[in-house]
């Protein structure tokens, strides 16, 4: 078996990777994907300066914990002292890796001259991971898109220049900047990032991937070395050993039951609640109920209690009777 190397972290052959996504990958998320299958993951992405700053919320993104590794810590920004600061404040944590951000959309970030913001200036991009680099043992790795826009699609300059400079691992988003999240990937710029004879260092692609049978197809078709799953593992980490298992039987595991969903939704609150304090794990954990119990039919009024209740031992007794009531229950 080809395993997959990034600076000295073994990955199985062709690894699934858990996305940075803010307000979604913290610890307890984590922990439960991590449960189901995903390989590596990342934490929420972190502002430089925040750190720096010693924004609270900032510091509390550099928990890792050592049933998670292989873990990154991704770092944003645009100001390269910053950044190099940054990575040193990270490595004191002990990660297994630095990533950056070059690809958060979002208008806040890319205002800031970070995230996607820096495509549209790649030399800037190169000095703020060298800064990164310089400020680090830990191997770099870098996420990014494809471009600012279909007009200017530069990953293929993006992906040799980093390489060059000694970035280890690149996963790219395979939309721009001006698509969002909307529309649809173009993974065939990402194959021919991976087809570049020069290009040595793992590429892992990300978008749209959300069931065994595309993630075996872009497998296939784009010749990448690993996948990273964002949106479809929110409310479902049971994707990952489902795409596992079809890739060596060509089978579909068992679709995860009621019962298996209200333990997933279970270990999530109670989690949260060990890391973030009983009441911001309650009050964090509702925007996730949602996605662990859809499809389920007249489970509205239950969703209004799981979204409004306060203590703990009354919200493992909502889910208890929903296990009592949907016994048996099949998703069409």
């Amino acid at each position: 078996m080809k395993m997959v190397k990034i600076g000295n972290i073994e990955l199985p052959e062709f690894p699934l990777l858990l996305a940075p996504m803010e307000d979604v990958s913290d610890p307890p998320f984590r922990r439960l994907c991590k449960t189901h299958g995903a390989d590596m993951m990342y934490s929420e992405f972190i502002s430089s300066e925040g750190l720096i700053r010693d924004a609270i919320k900032s510091r509390m993104k550099l928990d890792i914990f050592d049933y998670e590794r292989p873990v990154g810590i991704q770092i944003f920004g645009g100001d390269e002292e910053a950044m190099e600061m940054s990575s040193k404040i990270v490595s004191t944590v002990k990660p297994d890796l630095v990533d950056i951000n070059f690809g958060c959309p979002v208008k806040k970030v890319v205002c800031r001259g970070a995230g996607a913001g820096v495509l549209k200036d790649v030399d800037l991009m190169v000095r703020l991971t060298k800064a990164v680099i310089k400020g680090t043992d830990l191997p770099v790795t870098v996420k990014t898109r494809l471009g600012w826009d279909e007009s200017s699609i530069n990953i293929d300059e993006v992906a040799e220049r980093l390489q060059d400079i000694g970035v280890q691992a690149l996963t790219i988003h395979a939309r721009t900047r001006a698509q969002m999240y909307k529309g649809h990937s173009d993974w065939s710029h990402i194959a021919r990032v991976k087809n570049n004879p020069r290009i040595t260092m793992p590429i892992f692609g990300n978008g749209d991937i959300d069931s065994p049978e595309k993630a075996l197809q872009y497998k296939n078709e784009y010749g990448i070395d690993g996948i990273m799953i964002g949106r479809a593992a929110i409310g479902y980490p049971w994707i990952f050993n489902e795409i596992k298992h079809y890739f060596k039987t060509g089978e579909h595991l068992p679709a995860p039951t009621v019962i298996d969903r209200v333990e997933a939704a279970r270990n999530h609150l109670k989690w949260s609640m060990e890391w973030k304090g009983e009441r911001l794990g309650i009050v964090e954990m509702r925007r996730h109920y949602t996605n662990y119990f859809k499809g389920i039919h007249s489970f509205k009024e239950f969703k209004q209690k799981l979204v409004t209740t306060d203590e703990p031992e009354n919200l493992f007794a909502i889910m208890k009777e929903i296990e009592q009531v949907y016994a048996g229950y099949e998703f069409v």
